[in-house]
């Protein structure tokens, strides 16, 4: 081959080669910015969701301390109603007891003024009238008799007088005890009133709280189902690169290869450059060329071929990975982590979606291939049992969220090997 040729092939290769570079390196930037922007999402999906979990442990206390304050209301409510029956009760009962009080003042206001008219006569008609009655008396008898009634009658007047005293006294300690009980189950009515009211004011206080943390709740809901749209958004987008970048790949490749073929072929027509008579001569040349081909080709034809046989087939199995020990060559994948937290999942301790439990060096995630598929990856062999990521991105499973985060954005020639 002439130096003009290899010249030639040299320079479209480069052009080639930075074409590619140029082209490659624009989307893998426009993937970086995607997963940057999936990892964003997740952070603040994870996020909101944990504030959506706070919300509802503060909602689900109030509604327990809501709940309480219900059964007080009740418990005041009942307490009120039979309060409200023995002050009723009480209040009738005050007026029984006044009603009493007043025959019991009228009976002994009578007595009094029996007794006041009975000491009046005996003061008007004085001594000698009751010696009058006794001396006037027929017989033994009936002086006894006679003086017998007189001391009946003072008798009698001075024990109703002790009546009307103890009477008195009774009745007046039994109407302060009625007013003392009336006072206190009005005291306690009121304050059972007043608790009552301060209850209410509490369950409506609570029950703003309540509908404010819903409100909360039902905000942070929509904005995770923003923010889960963006994660799905960015997965697509994710996909459509990593497909855009391998199509630009192959073009290229296609490119190169018929820019390869067509430079040789234009090579091969130009004439060979004479250094003894610094002339290009294209008969001369090739006459002089066929000579030598001529008497030299079986053996060189021969070497060359033995050789380029065996540079074949080296070539063939350096140059394509799906050929390889290492199992059928799916392309150079995305590669990402994540592990079993709820920032990661949404919620922690899930089982995988094949409905394994993951393990780490073991478990990852992909679309577009079954279960079980096994995947060799830096010398790793992985097996496929989870969901979440599409085809061409393989998101690896890690124990802890910091290794996670660690492992960060990489990419690798992917294998399958079953």
């Amino acid at each position: 081959m002439s130096m003009k040729k290899v010249l030639s092939l040299m320079l479209t290769g480069a052009l080639v080669i930075s074409m590619e570079t140029g082209v490659f390196a624009s989307t893998e930037d426009q993937i970086a910015a995607a997963q940057a922007q999936k990892q964003e999402a997740q952070a603040g999906l994870a996020q909101t969701q944990a504030n959506i979990s706070s919300l509802e442990d503060k909602k689900q206390e109030l509604e327990s301390y809501m709940a309480e304050l219900d059964a007080q209301y009740n418990e005041l409510t009942n307490s009120i109603s039979q309060l409200s029956i023995e002050a009723a009760e009480k209040e009738d009962e005050l007026k029984k007891i006044q009603l009493e009080l007043a025959k019991a003042k009228k009976r002994a206001e009578d007595q009094y003024e029996a007794m006041k008219l009975r000491i009046v006569y005996m003061y008007e008609k004085g001594g000698s009238s009751m010696l009058e009655t006794l001396l006037a008396s027929e017989s033994l008898a009936d002086f006894l008799n006679q003086a017998n009634n007189i001391s009946m009658m003072s008798e009698y007047d001075r024990n109703m007088l002790k009546e009307y005293e103890a009477t008195q006294k009774n009745i007046q300690q039994h109407e302060e005890k009625a007013v003392e009980e009336s006072k206190s189950i009005t005291a306690l009515l009121n304050e059972k009133n007043a608790r009552q009211q301060e209850v209410q004011e509490l369950v409506s206080v609570t029950n703003d709280s309540i509908n404010s943390y819903i409100s909360q709740i039902s905000a942070s809901q929509e904005e995770a189902s923003i923010l889960m749209a963006q994660v799905n958004s960015a997965d697509n987008s994710i996909a459509s690169l990593m497909a855009q970048a391998a199509a630009e790949q192959a073009a290229a490749e296609a490119a190169a290869a018929q820019e390869q073929e067509e430079t040789e072929e234009t090579a091969e027509e130009l004439p060979e450059f004479d250094p003894e008579t610094d002339t290009m001569d294209s008969e001369s040349s090739s006459s002089s060329s066929d000579v030598i081909v001529e008497e030299e080709a079986p053996e060189e034809d021969a070497g060359i071929s033995e050789d380029t046989s065996e540079n074949a087939g080296s070539s063939d199995i350096s140059s394509d990975p799906s050929n390889s020990g290492q199992g059928t060559y799916l392309g150079n994948f995305t590669l990402t982590a994540y592990c079993n937290c709820a920032q990661c999942c949404g919620t922690a301790g899930n089982a995988t979606a094949s409905g394994a439990m993951p393990t780490s060096g073991h478990t990852v995630a992909m679309a577009g291939v079954p279960f079980g598929t096994q995947l060799l990856i830096n010398g790793t062999v992985y097996t496929v049992e989870d969901l979440g990521t599409p085809y061409g991105h393989v998101d690896i499973y890690f124990d802890s969220h910091a290794e996670a985060l660690s492992f960060g954005l990489q990419y690798a020639d992917v294998y399958q090997l079953n």
